[in-house]
């Protein structure tokens, strides 16, 4: 695989994320990531759980970099990006075996965020699993004070992002017949949440 220099925050957050999904991803053939952003996640994360297929995807103008990421990477197991917008989306029902996003929920609308929590139970198989990695609040609380400034910083920057309530994701997960799991701390007071979708029957 090509080395390429990783952004300082994937530098920090891959190993810590991947020994979650080693656990997360057994099992696991097919993976769709919502937001996939840069790439570097995607081929980093391909590259170890070889035994899987990574779907990769994003809005049309991130496309460049993921493909640029994706050819230094010459990885067979991580797909071209599919264009995504999440609140235009859909896909075909029990498509994948899990779906795994980072850094999204945050800069997203909460609408977008609901629609994302949609588009995952739609598209995962019965049990199946979603991983949400990012910063949460937790009973109205944050878990940092940095947590709360960088909060603050985001609403000033546009009033509909902001770090989101677990108990707002456990809603929208509900409604795509999923339920949490597992709450992993990470580095950086970040999480991983992981939510199952039912088994029919």
């Amino acid at each position: 695989m090509m080395q390429r220099s990783l952004a300082a925050h994937t530098a920090r957050n891959y190993e810590p994320i991947l020994e979650v999904l080693r656990d997360e991803f057994q099992g696991v053939q097919s993976v769709l990531e919502i937001g996939t952003g840069n790439g570097q996640h995607a081929t980093l994360f391909a590259a170890e759980l070889d035994h899987l297929i990574w779907q990769t995807s994003d809005r049309n103008d991130n496309h460049e970099t993921i493909l640029d990421w994706l050819a230094g990477a010459g990885l067979p197991n991580v797909l071209a990006p599919l264009s995504l917008d999440v609140l235009d989306a859909s896909f075909a029902t029990d498509t994948y075996d899990a779906v795994f996003s980072a850094n999204t929920a945050h800069i997203m609308s909460l609408a977008a965020v609901e629609r994302m929590f949609a588009l995952a139970g739609q598209a995962l198989r019965p049990g199946g699993v979603f991983c949400l990695y990012g910063p949460f609040r937790q009973n109205g609380e944050f878990n940092a004070e940095s947590n709360a400034s960088f909060h603050e910083s985001l609403r000033a920057g546009d009033s509909v992002m902001g770090i989101r309530h677990l108990e707002d994701l456990d809603r929208f997960a509900a409604t795509g017949d999923m339920q949490r799991q597992r709450l992993y701390a990470m580095p950086a007071n970040n999480f991983i949440a992981i939510w199952r979708k039912a088994f029919k029957g």
